[in-house]
């Protein structure tokens, strides 16, 4: 049993006293007290996170998780893993406080990795995969300080589902898309529908409006005929000019059309009498 010894750099070694735990030394050059003192070894680690069994590593480590089978909240079943990236930071922790450290990593991810995946819908789960990453890392936090390790990140690796799970999503994105198609079409139609109403609703109004400014200065220039007949001639006279030409204005409208057989008066005299005494 060696008494000098050298830590490598980014490394410690948990140093026993009669088999009671007694310090943490760095890197560096050591001694120790032989059969006193020992190393405190983690040869069940299986070489993750240790060297030669007693070194124990301080950066980052990586955790692949086998696959799992879990269930999505739509019943889907998938295949899934992850890998797991945490590193020491009380190496007295996490050798003594829990039993095989790596191996608990490993279960603790894949917990975490189910649980979460019981709480999305399929489609949810492969959009929302880096979301997920983080709500898992989140949720190891508080394992992690208990066992003196931080957990840095985790990505989801692989979901694997069923060729009949790939065949009726591919079905539902058919249906989606042509979905959307007809949705598109349909608000096309019914805006092209609504402006040409529109466009109707507005000729109606200006029509309407033209109609009435045009009887309005139909209106106006009657009454200064009127006025002015009304000069020359007295009041009774001026009506009954301005009926014989309302009279001449309707029996033009009415025979305007060479098809329609128009039939005359016999007699125009009292129509056209503007002596004012109807004779």
């Amino acid at each position: 049993m060696a008494i000098i010894y050298t830590v490598p750099q980014n490394h410690v070694v948990l140093i026993k006293r009669f088999g009671k735990h007694s310090r943490v030394q760095g890197e560096g050059l050591h001694f120790k007290i032989p059969f006193i003192e020992s190393f405190k070894t983690v040869y069940e680690w299986d070489g993750a996170a240790n060297k030669r069994g007693h070194f124990i590593e301080l950066s980052e480590q990586q955790t692949d998780t086998p696959p799992r089978q879990c269930q999505t909240l739509d019943n889907v079943t998938i295949d899934a893993n992850a890998s797991i990236y945490w590193r020491i930071t009380d190496p007295v922790k996490a050798v003594y406080d829990i039993d095989i450290l790596p191996k608990s990593v490993a279960d603790i991810g894949l917990n975490a990795l189910r649980a979460n995946i019981g709480k999305l819908k399929l489609d949810q789960l492969l959009s929302e995969r880096q979301n997920l990453n983080l709500k898992i890392a989140a949720q190891l936090a508080e394992s992690g300080a208990k066992w003196g390790i931080v957990f840095t990140r985790v990505e989801i690796q692989e979901i694997n589902y069923s060729s009949e799970t790939a065949e009726a999503m591919m079905q539902e994105m058919t249906a989606e898309r042509k979905k959307r198609a007809l949705m598109a079409e349909a608000q096309g139609e019914a805006e092209a529908e609504l402006t040409r109403a529109n466009a109707e609703a507005n000729a109606t109004i200006i029509r309407a409006q033209a109609k009435a400014d045009a009887l309005r200065i139909l209106a106006e220039a009657e009454s200064t005929y009127l006025g002015k007949l009304k000069e020359k001639v007295n009041e009774e006279a001026a009506g009954q000019i301005m009926i014989s030409q309302k009279y001449i204005d309707g029996m033009q409208t009415i025979s305007s059309n060479p098809a329609d057989k128009v039939y005359l008066p016999n007699n125009f005299n009292g129509l056209f009498d503007v002596s004012g005494n109807g004779k």
